[in-house]
């Protein structure tokens, strides 16, 4: 094997791995809804939105949702479309089993010793616990997929027209500009699929004009989020181009292209 082809695979894994890893790993921490004002110090910015007063009151998954952004725009750069595909939908597909093998972790019969904890303010039921962290309703799980998958695939589709019109110029444009309309798609349907579809006539059935702020909320979130991280998208390709060498990196980037 030549040099290239291995310097090419080791990318590629070490890509897929990076892709993968922050995938997960924001599906699993998005089970916690936290202030980002209050974790910043500052005051509730107490938006309007469709008649709600909103702040940024969001998953914890959105502090790596930016990462996967960065990686898929990485990966289609080098690797072009059927590399963005490959590993979104083994992504998906991890994520599914990773829930199934939750839910059978969910059902085990706790060992008695390790059940109840003791607290200095009283008692914690750790299989309790546990469920409430872990178990996330199939909706949420089936919307988070679908809203993965699209997301992706208008990303890599916006990504290579911009591409197409500025081509190895305007990294920035083309970075940012497939992450603001994937997400624009990937926020909304989500909560849509998860809050309103799947809750349709319960009592968990989210007013629609909320599913509409909380989902603007989070688009606002992601599309300064995909601006800030612009400098470090540069600092990436810079990397990349010295490991891969001139020559090799505009070969790979012309080759994606066509892919």
């Amino acid at each position: 094997m030549s040099q290239n082809s291995q310097k090419k695979q080791r990318l590629f894994l070490v890509m897929g791995a990076f892709f993968l890893c922050n995938a997960l790993i924001a599906e699993f921490i998005g089970v916690k809804i936290f202030s980002a004002e209050a974790t910043l110090g500052l005051e509730p910015v107490n938006w309007n939105f469709f008649g709600n007063p909103l702040s940024f009151n969001m998953t914890a998954g959105v502090l790596l949702w930016p990462v996967v952004f960065i990686m898929t725009d990485l990966i289609n750069e080098y690797f072009g479309m059927k590399g963005v595909r490959f590993f979104s939908y083994l992504t998906a597909g991890l994520i599914a089993y990773a829930f199934f093998m939750v839910s059978i972790a969910m059902n085990t019969t706790p060992a008695e010793f390790w059940k109840i904890k003791i607290l200095e303010d009283g008692t914690l039921d750790m299989d309790i616990a546990y469920n409430a962290i872990f178990g996330q309703g199939l909706w949420i799980i089936i919307g988070s997929l679908v809203a993965f998958l699209l997301g992706q695939i208008i990303d890599v589709f916006v990504f290579h027209a911009l591409k197409k019109r500025t081509g190895e110029k305007s990294i920035w444009l083309r970075a940012t500009g497939s992450t603001l309309v994937s997400q624009l798609v990937d926020s909304f349907i989500v909560l849509f699929i998860a809050f309103f579809i799947g809750k349709l006539g319960t009592p968990d059935q989210w007013p629609l004009n909320l599913v509409l702020s909380v989902c603007l909320v989070n688009y606002i979130y992601k599309g300064v989020m995909a601006i800030v991280l612009t400098p470090l998208l540069y600092l990436a390709h810079g990397i990349i181009d010295r490991y891969l060498g001139k020559e090799l990196s505009e070969e790979m980037r012309e080759e994606a292209m066509k892919h």
